[in-house]
């Protein structure tokens, strides 16, 4: 239906072909902001608990999403909290770069170009960008 407001449950819901359709049909910031709000499409299992939570374990296989949860999930602690300080925990330095920071759902992928954290590889530090 022409100028129907779809949820991102339902825009996930379709079929890849109609899911492109009513994505090209959107604005670029409508579409940019669609593609930048986690909460918007983020299956309900990828979402952080409610409450004040310290930390946050995700029990789940191959291919759930839980880099691309962590990374939601930190980002939006920094960006309520530019002095926050947070800790990203791996089996190595290297391995925690290539994938929480670096890699395809890490925080510097995932954050908008306006809140894009500054990565400091020689301190191992990322800091808020805002």
């Amino acid at each position: 239906m022409e100028g129907e407001v779809r949820t991102a449950t339902e825009i996930g819901a379709l079929k890849d072909a109609e899911r492109a359709f009513v994505l090209s049909e959107m604005d670029r910031k409508t579409r940019l902001q669609y593609e930048a709000s986690w909460h918007h499409w983020a299956r309900d299992e990828q979402l952080a608990p409610a409450g004040n939570w310290i930390t946050w374990l995700i029990m789940a296989g191959r291919g759930f999403g839980k880099t691309r949860a962590g990374a939601e999930w930190v980002r939006e602690i920094a960006e309520a909290d530019g002095s926050a300080r947070l800790a990203l925990v791996g089996a190595n330095f290297s391995e925690t770069r290539m994938v929480m920071v670096e890699g395809e759902s890490g925080l510097l992928s995932i954050a908008p170009l306006k809140n894009r954290p500054l990565w400091e590889p020689s301190l191992k530090r990322l800091r808020c960008g805002l």
